[in-house]
């Protein structure tokens, strides 16, 4: 692997903490509560590799930096931390906003553990410097499509904002559903109001609604226009991205959060490592983690076991990629080349379509799992 010289000031020499710069959407119009569960399990591990002597004797700290959900923060913030000297990356949530620090951290030489963005082209060019845990979004997507026609729904609407990763995700699920008489029917969000949505809904004699679009809004609006439209009564709305992960959205939208299914990455039964974790979760943020909280979780142990084993290099850590085995909260990760993806990838975390229970919406159901 050809090496950059790093930067003036890149590396450490008071022998002190070994440093992971944090990526992390913490302030609007990122999405907050996915930051807050991310940072969550980033910081509880961490806690734990130091409580058990840290990386061979010295403690490993993390440099936290908000993202905002805006990539050129995020890559000034890669620019940054690679200054600061971290050994590497670690977390980011958004697709486009891990993108761009996929990019920047590619071009200096900065490994990077993508913790939840799932956006297929993660880089433009195959790289050796990112890996990644969540799901290729194809993978998950191509899950939720076989969800959909399982559940008898062949004309799906989708309401989407303009961007890389709804753009993607339309492209999936209309590759996936139309080889298998499946029907997919755009709805432009940028010229549409909720209410105009419920007409073309209608109009268009779908099955299905999927919010490809931001959280809260418009996601919750168009919710509750759907669910008071007499006429939509049988349809299903669903969000494969998770906006009903997150206790906001129950809050924000009571009894409508319920039966609107999305895509988590948690095994059926959680193994001793991830019940454990589980319970130290829902502790440090006061309500049940998210599989984003696990995400972050399992990034900083992979870091921490290629750091014992390979040192602060950062060379070293981004030649360890296809060596790491690491028994992690949802399963052993191990990170292999997939086709068609340029990085690192962990194929594949445990895959599921679960919903909000209408009888008791602060508990899921699993409807489908891959």
């Amino acid at each position: 692997m050809n090496t950059p010289p790093l930067p003036p000031g890149a590396e450490r020499t008071d022998g002190s903490s070994v440093q992971i710069g944090a990526l992390v959407p913490l302030t609007r119009p990122g999405w907050v509560e996915a930051g807050q569960h991310l940072l969550a399990g980033l910081e509880l591990a961490v806690r734990e590799v130091n409580d058990a002597g840290g990386i061979v004797g010295r403690p490993l700290e993390l440099v936290v930096r908000d993202t905002a959900a805006d990539p050129q923060r995020a890559a000034a913030a890669v620019d940054e931390l690679a200054r600061l000297g971290v050994a590497a990356l670690a977390g980011e949530y958004h697709s486009v906003v891990a993108r761009a620090a996929a990019a920047r951290a590619d071009a200096l030489g900065l490994p990077f553990l993508c913790s939840s963005a799932v956006l297929d082209a993660l880089t433009e060019q195959p790289t050796e410097w990112v890996a990644r845990l969540a799901p290729a979004q194809s993978h998950g997507w191509q899950i939720y499509a076989d969800f959909l026609l399982s559940a008898g729904h062949g004309r799906v609407a989708v309401a989407a904002e303009s961007s890389v990763y709804w753009a993607a995700g339309a492209r999936i699920l209309r590759d996936h559903l139309a080889p298998r008489g499946g029907t997919v029917i755009e709805l432009d969000m940028r010229a549409l109001a909720p209410a105009a949505v419920c007409d073309e809904l209608v109009d268009n004699r779908a099955t299905a609604l999927l919010l490809l679009v931001g959280h809260p809004e418009p996601a919750v609006s168009i919710v509750k226009a759907v669910r008071r439209d007499q006429r939509l009564a049988e349809i299903m709305i669903g969000a494969p991205a998770g906006q009903p992960e997150f206790p906001e959205w129950a809050t924000l939208l009571g009894d409508d959060s319920a039966a609107i299914p999305f895509l988590r990455y948690l095994p059926e039964r959680l193994s001793p490592l991830g019940a454990r974790v589980e319970t130290a979760l829902r502790e440090r943020l006061a309500e049940a983690p998210s599989f984003v909280a696990f995400e972050g979780y399992d990034t900083v142990a992979v870091l921490a076991d290629v750091l014992r084993s390979h040192g602060a290099d950062r060379a070293r850590i981004a030649e360890s990629w296809p060596r790491v085995a690491v028994e992690g909260t949802r399963g052993r990760i191990q990170f292999s080349r997939t086709p068609g993806i340029g990085v690192w990838q962990w194929a594949w975390t445990p895959v599921q379509v679960v919903d909000r229970d209408p009888a008791e919406p602060d508990r899921f159901r699993i409807l489908h799992a891959s």
